[in-house]
């Protein structure tokens, strides 16, 4: 199972907002050139993001986006869901529909395994908070920081 750059691009966006939340809107350009994503797309992916809720947006001079709650309330795979749909390995698994189109999913072992891979996914996508990841990119950012020399 792979990612696509929507799903990709979207969480980086959103723990980039999360890093500046409480700052006020949030201009998309900044957002594109601090996370080096096309401006165009991330419009885009913005779009569906506060379709879904969980951005909100300003118009005028000032205005930007933001994020409608706060970072420790959004997880990466609310983000996920919105930019990419349900998170299933394969159909027979994905909890978003009723049924199965295949005849055999009760009697099917490998659907045990595709089970088990959503869940483990599901687990660690709903487990990280874009808080989470916004104290490890403040970590990180504070280990590639030059030492200051006082004089």
């Amino acid at each position: 199972m792979r990612l696509s750059t929507r799903g990709e691009y979207g969480v980086k966006a959103m723990i980039d907002l999360a890093l500046h939340y409480g700052e006020g809107p949030i201009a998309l350009k900044s957002v594109a050139e601090r996370q080096f994503i096309s401006e165009h797309y991330l419009e885009q992916l913005i779009a569906s993001l506060r379709k879904a809720g969980l951005v909100t947006s300003v118009r005028g001079a000032q205005g930007g986006y933001e994020l409608a709650r706060p970072p420790g309330e959004i997880t990466v795979g609310d983000v996920v869901r919105v930019l990419e749909g349900p998170i299933a390995p394969v159909e027979c698994v994905d909890e978003s529909q009723e049924f199965s189109n295949c005849t055999h999913s009760e009697s099917c072992v490998t659907r045990i395994v595709w089970k088990r891979l959503r869940d483990s996914i599901t687990q660690v996508l709903d487990s990280t908070t874009l808080a989470d990841l916004s104290a490890e990119a403040r970590k990180m950012q504070a280990r590639e920081a030059p030492p200051m020399y006082y004089i």
